[in-house]
């Protein structure tokens, strides 16, 4: 789901439950619906992910979602990424 589409559910108020999931140093939001659950995408297709917490936050507070369900259990904060370019 990209972002035009979750601004849509949003305005739909067919969001049910917002995610943020961190996994290594990154973080990563799923949005659940009443019929299913989606992680939100790039433009390009890929994960959108952030490095920190507070980017994060940010965006879905500009989306207008004031209420998330943070699971840090897989976050590793200095771990690094891997530059596959």
């Amino acid at each position: 789901m990209d972002e035009k589409t979750l601004k849509a559910l949003i305005a739909a108020g067919a969001v049910k439950r917002v995610h943020l999931n961190a996994n290594g140093a990154q973080f990563h939001v799923r949005i659940d619906t009443p019929n299913d659950s989606f992680v939100v995408l790039t433009t390009k297709g890929t994960a959108k992910t952030w490095s920190s917490l507070d980017s994060a936050a940010k965006w879905l507070r500009n989306l207008g979602l004031g209420h998330i369900r943070l699971d840090l259990s897989h976050w590793q904060p200095g771990q690094r990424g891997l530059n596959l370019n």
